[in-house]
């Protein structure tokens, strides 16, 4: 489903060179004998998956369908980031879909919180509550708000009805607290960390909430998988993937920078910089990930891109079919000179922006290209694409000799936080 086109690279890849290494760290990841091992539970996942599990959150999902006006999902970075990237993708930007969908605990923001909470407290709402631990302070802080103004409208007991939470298997405070309270609960697996969560509960019950088939979503995943699990660089287009970003880094490249031509896959791209920044940015290795929208970016970023500095490389998604057409119509003035187009579609425009773009970048802004190509975009080419980006960011991690699946750097500002906060103990 997600083909390598690595021709507007201006330095080929000599994959031969690395034919042996990359054999080398698939027999680590599969025999799950590397740093970081007792994470690698997303590996087999859309196969081994609690199908128990997966029936009861359809059933939720149903229930929260028929008996709320919106859904709030509370969670922070891999606890809402792929769902986020889902539902807009999938639903669009502008959904006319009964069940609204708010993401909530992902930010210190007053302003943000304010808002929210006033804007759901005359509405039918529930809440998935996602952390691992339950101590996750952005999202404490959240829930224990919403909850606080579930109990005050519906009481303890009607709140109870409206909460779902996603959480460790047997231990933390948020398991915990559902025992106590009866919430019906969904498992975040301990030997999966929260940004390779989204075939979990942590992203299906959300996905299954907004009307998308997760059915079909775990099916593109374990296509995935399976075409991933081959050995061959020349037969495994995700280890292709990640050998030209190993590549652009011996190239001097710094940045990474991921394209779109479609503004509904803007959260994509804040999924994949956490994927790829907390997997590979330690050790004073990886490379920076950052994401933009074409043709809109193009309009502030595009001159850096074409004539700044040489420090990045562009990993373009193209997603050949658009799902909707529109056509431009006629104009009797033309005074906006568009009656060249009339009859086109936007699509078609679109496409002629990127196929411009691309070749401009190239060959006079010599930034090198790699496309993944994608015929369509739908529940299941999503679950394609998030297994496929995910076993090449293992890959990748590993030849640059680093964990794939730790983040020691971002405890060091929580530390310095709950000191400035007045935590016990910092």
């Amino acid at each position: 489903m997600i083909k390598v086109n690595d021709k507007h690279l201006i330095k080929g890849v000599d994959y031969k060179k690395y034919e042996d290494e990359v054999k080398k760290v698939h027999q680590i990841i599969h025999d799950k004998s590397g740093p970081g091992n007792d994470f690698l539970g997303w590996l087999n996942y859309p196969s081994s998956y609690d199908k128990v599990e997966f029936e009861a959150i359809k059933k939720y999902a149903k229930y929260v369908r028929e008996n709320f006006d919106i859904l709030v999902v509370c969670g922070i970075g891999g606890s809402y980031l792929g769902a986020r990237a889902a539902i807009e993708a999938l639903r669009g930007l502008h959904s006319k879909d009964k069940l609204e969908i708010i993401f909530f605990g992902q930010t210190f923001s007053s302003d943000y919180t304010y808002e929210v909470l006033d804007y759901i407290k005359d509405k039918k709402f529930a809440v998935n509550v996602i952390s691992k631990s339950g101590t996750t302070t952005e999202t404490s802080i959240a829930f224990r708000l919403l909850k606080n103004l579930l109990e005050q409208k519906l009481g303890v007991e009607g709140a109870r009805k409206a909460i779902f939470a996603t959480t460790d298997k047997e231990k933390g405070a948020l398991k915990t607290l559902a025992t106590n309270e009866g919430y019906p609960t969904f498992v975040l697996p301990g030997d999966i960390g929260g940004r390779y969560s989204v075939f979990t509960a942590v992203g299906l019950f959300p996905i299954a909430c907004a009307g998308l088939n997760i059915n079909e979503l775990m099916k593109g995943a374990l296509d995935a998988q399976k075409d991933t699990a081959k050995p061959s660089l020349f037969e495994n287009e995700a280890y292709k993937y990640a050998v030209i970003r190993y590549e652009q880094k011996h190239q001097q490249k710094s940045v990474e920078l991921f394209v779109t031509y479609e503004p509904k896959l803007v959260q994509l791209g804040e999924w994949f910089k956490q994927l790829y920044g907390e997997s590979e940015g330690k050790d004073g290795q990886g490379l920076f990930p950052t994401s933009a929208t074409f043709s809109t970016d193009l309009h502030s970023l595009g001159q850096f891109i074409q004539d700044g500095s040489k420090c990045l490389f562009e990993t373009i998604v193209h997603i050949k079919h658009a799902k909707n057409e529109v056509k431009i119509p006629s104009d009797k003035l033309d005074l906006d000179g568009l009656n060249y187009l009339a009859g086109k579609t936007v699509s078609y425009v679109n496409e002629q922006a990127y196929l411009g773009t691309l070749e401009a970048h190239e060959k006079s802004g010599q930034v090198p290209n790699v496309i993944l190509e994608m015929d369509k975009l739908d529940e299941y080419s999503l679950g394609y694409a998030f297994y496929f980006f995910m076993k090449a960011c293992a890959m990748s991690a590993y030849l640059l000799k680093v964990n794939p699946f730790n983040q020691p750097g971002v405890e060091i500002y929580k530390k310095n936080m709950f000191h400035l906060l007045g935590k016990k103990g910092y």
